[in-house]
């Protein structure tokens, strides 16, 4: 599913059914030799430990953060084989009540946070004990914070030379011609060779069940006969395989913005959800301006708004802004709207900017920046081999053509660059696996909270729903007429609320419970942000 830095109109649509696995596919569900190999490499992670220390992996890093490493088997069937390493990161549970300096808060354990991607890493989460919506959770638990396999040190997987990442400017037509067409599937051939030129044998074992292993080494490690996990976005696809896989390990679990877990969904399905789900939020956003047209003079109305929005891409299909923004960095940073609606006043402020012939504020916003080409890569190869090796994509052009071609004529805004960047799996060299079915019986696991914005595009919420049958006890949290991507610990006290009482004294409310919208943030147009974002958003999960 499409990541936010870098799902509805379509509904209806009768969209075509998953070829089948190429020759070589793996089982259908995790054997008995990986099953013990999990068991293994837990014992040998507990008997060792985590050697924390001096955080040198977090650039700038305070001194009470820790950071250590963790290995893991490359392969699960054979656990005393090569191992890899995940780097990890801490800040131990301060123990002070920041509504009652003189009350010392008894620890309770570790949370271990994953951001989703795949391909995001959750090194930087233990700094959210220093914002003041996670102080009570942190004042009780160790906050842990670890790259997947993969991920910046953890076995770094890389698909191009980073130096050849970014490309820019470049188009991002919603009804692509033919020609265009066979350009991006020869580039999506390409960068699948990529990666089995640059990866070799090891591609193939980077994928969400063996993230859900190392999951439970890394619990091992950190001592835990129970784990209490937040995952977000793509995190709560895994970590429901970990529920699944390990229900007598969870102590606690909180799903956050969840994927469809739907065995049938993983990942094509998935993918076309979501491109149609950010067609109804690409709307929400042009409402939002043309309400405040006083402040941007872009359209009072959504048809307007768009129709400057357009105005925009055609000037830059004919000249680039600063040579390097073009329609496709424009659709980039527009997308990000489609996650998190506090980017919606500075997104607003540059192309109101743009069309009055400021193309600053845009180029500051939508430009490739080199510095970050390398994360950026290994974040994409990462995304990449997850998604191909998980689970059977059509093998036949003509079905991506067929289903993505349908799907733009009512969800034009994200469609077709969704699906560019998920070709390279129609060509993908290694073998694919048959997903897990995400389901638990009563009584198999504690009560997992669910947290959703009803009008979150990135995951969709029919994926909540799906997910809330799928664990039993369960119980879902929605965010109604909202849609921001990753909503707890944000903006909403009553979310909030939920998840401090059910992290801090394990309360839930009934099988559903609902909360009123976070406030729609302010028209005035804010400085616009920088490449690197602020600690909150950067937290906050990235595809699924």
């Amino acid at each position: 599913m499409r990541t936010a830095a870098l799902y509805s109109a379509a509904g209806s649509l009768l969209l075509t059914s998953l070829s089948a696995a190429p020759a070589g596919g793996a089982p259908a569900a995790p054997g008995t030799a990986e099953l013990r190999g999990a068991a293994t490499a837990a014992a040998r992670a507990d008997a060792a430990g985590v050697a924390f220390g001096k955080c040198s992996a977090v650039p700038d890093a305070p001194s009470d953060m820790e950071c250590g490493t963790v290995s893991v088997p490359l392969d699960y069937a054979h656990p005393d084989g090569r191992q890899i390493k995940l780097t990890v990161s801490r800040m131990r549970a301060s123990h002070k009540d920041p509504h009652n300096s003189k009350r010392k808060v008894p620890r309770q354990g570790v949370l271990v946070y994953n951001p989703g991607g795949p391909g995001a890493s959750g090194m930087l989460f233990p700094l959210v004990g220093k914002l003041p919506e996670w102080k009570r959770i942190a004042a009780a638990y160790d906050l842990v914070g670890y790259a997947p396999r993969g991920v910046e040190r953890s076995a770094p997987l890389s698909c191009v030379d980073p130096k050849h990442f970014f490309t820019a400017p470049g188009q991002s037509p919603a009804h692509p011609s033919e020609e265009y067409k066979r350009r991006r599937i020869a580039r999506a051939k390409a960068y699948a060779r990529g990666c089995a030129q640059r990866s070799g044998n090891k591609l193939q074992f980077y994928t969400s069940l063996n993230n859900a292993r190392d999951l439970d080494v890394l619990r091992a490690a950190l001592g835990e006969n129970r784990l209490t996990f937040m995952g977000a976005s793509y995190g709560t696809y895994f970590g429901a395989l970990y529920a699944t896989l390990f229900p007598s390990h969870v102590r606690r679990m909180v799903l956050d913005s969840a994927v469809d877990p739907a065995p049938e969904k993983i990942w094509y399905q998935d993918n076309l959800d979501q491109s149609a789900a950010f067609e109804d939020r690409w709307t929400d956003f042009r409402e939002w301006v043309a309400r405040h047209d006083a402040v941007y003079g872009l359209g009072e109305t959504a048809a307007k708004v768009q129709r400057s929005y357009d105005t925009a891409r055609s000037r830059l299909t004919s000249k680039a802004a600063g040579g390097k923004v073009g329609p496709a960095q424009l659709q980039s940073a527009f997308l990000t709207a489609g996650y998190y609606d506090d980017f919606w006043p500075s997104r607003a402020a540059a192309l109101s900017a743009y069309l009055k012939g400021d193309a600053k504020p845009l180029i500051q916003l939508a430009a490739p920046n080199q510095a970050t080409a390398a994360e950026a890569e290994n974040s994409g190869a990462v995304y990449t081999a997850v998604e191909c090796n998980d689970s059977p994509w059509p093998t036949d052009w003509k079905v991506w053509d067929r289903d993505n071609t349908r799907l733009a004529r009512v969800a034009p805004f994200e469609t077709w660059d969704n699906a560019w960047m998920n070709l390279p799996c129609a060509y993908w060299p290694a073998p694919r696996q048959r997903p897990l079915d995400v389901r638990t019986g009563p009584g198999e696991l504690p009560a997992v909270l669910i947290l959703a914005a009803e009008r979150d595009a990135a995951t969709p919420y029919a994926g909540a729903l799906e997910m809330n049958r799928r664990l039993s006890g369960s119980v879902l949290v929605t965010e109604r007429d909202a849609g921001t991507h990753g909503i707890g610990g944000g903006q909403n006290k009553c979310v909030n609320g939920h998840l401090e009482a059910y992290l801090l004294e394990g309360r839930l409310p009934g099988r559903r419970a609902a909360c009123a919208p976070h406030p729609e943030p302010r028209p005035e147009a804010p400085a616009v942000r920088s490449h690197k974002q602020p600690l909150r958003d950067s937290l906050k999960g990235k595809t699924a």
